[in-house]
């Protein structure tokens, strides 16, 4: 097993599904961890229990991605609570699906930008000024950004920004050592529009048909991935994109 012992880990959106699945697999290799909810204070407050239980320090702040002065008071709190931060993973998101171009609203598209691109910037420039050297920085990204799907328009363009970003942040910080990764899921089963059994039953068929393996991902899919990008066995791997999806393509 890999370890993180005596890092510090931040994770946004980590109240729930794929944010508090990479918490809980960091806090079980040993880090300390920065839970980050925007409105689930009570979410939040079960992970903190969960995590605090596996014997590692943990607190959680709450901050509004799509806020700038919000994601700069988290960063300076997680320092202020455990003096560094080595891991930052940039997951906060919000999904909209089955809508097509011509119905998208003014309001949907700002609402999704604010927190999936600007959000996800802004984490990303804040995890760049306040990460260790040799630290290392990860997004979460959406196969939508490599295979267009029908009605997710505006969800699939809110990811491609910060998945470019991690491109040139990868260069202009590679010189400290540090590795900016994305991880690129497929639709994840129990968590996000997915947490409900029979929510979307249309394009859940739609992507189970196109995925050779016959399932959807499931969030310890995504945290096998999330381990290996803050272990050392990633030392070396820096600007890349990595699909979780199980050979599927479309």
């Amino acid at each position: 097993m890999h370890t993180l012992q005596n890092k510090v880990a931040l994770i946004t959106g980590s109240a729930r599904g794929l944010g508090k699945a990479i918490a809980e697999r960091y806090a079980a290799l040993g880090a300390n961890i920065v839970i980050n909810y925007s409105k689930d204070k009570v979410a939040a407050e079960e992970v903190v229990s969960t995590i605090a239980a596996m014997g590692v320090k943990v607190i959680a702040v709450q901050a509004d991605v799509s806020k700038v002065a919000d994601l700069e008071r988290l960063f300076e709190e997680a320092k202020k609570a455990f003096g560094k931060i080595d891991i930052v993973v940039a997951n906060a998101g919000i999904e909209l699906v089955e809508t097509p171009v011509t119905e998208f609203t003014e309001e949907q598209f700002d609402r999704v930008f604010s927190i999936n691109t600007k959000g996800s910037y802004f984490t990303l420039q804040q995890a760049a000024r306040h990460v260790e050297d040799h630290g290392r920085i990860i997004y979460i990204a959406s196969s939508t950004t490599s295979f267009p799907v029908p009605g997710m328009a505006v969800y699939g363009g809110s990811k491609t920004t910060p998945r470019y970003l991690v491109d040139i942040l990868s260069k202009e910080i590679g010189h400290r050592g540090v590795t900016v990764n994305s991880i690129i899921p497929f639709a994840v089963d129990h968590a996000g529009i997915f947490a409900e059994a029979d929510s979307y039953p249309a394009l859940r068929k739609q992507l189970l048909d196109s995925c050779p393996m016959g399932r959807l991902a499931e969030v310890e899919d995504v945290a096998n991935v999330a381990e290996f990008f803050a272990s050392d066995l990633s030392s070396f791997v820096n600007g890349q994109h990595l699909l979780v999806n199980g050979g599927a393509t479309n």
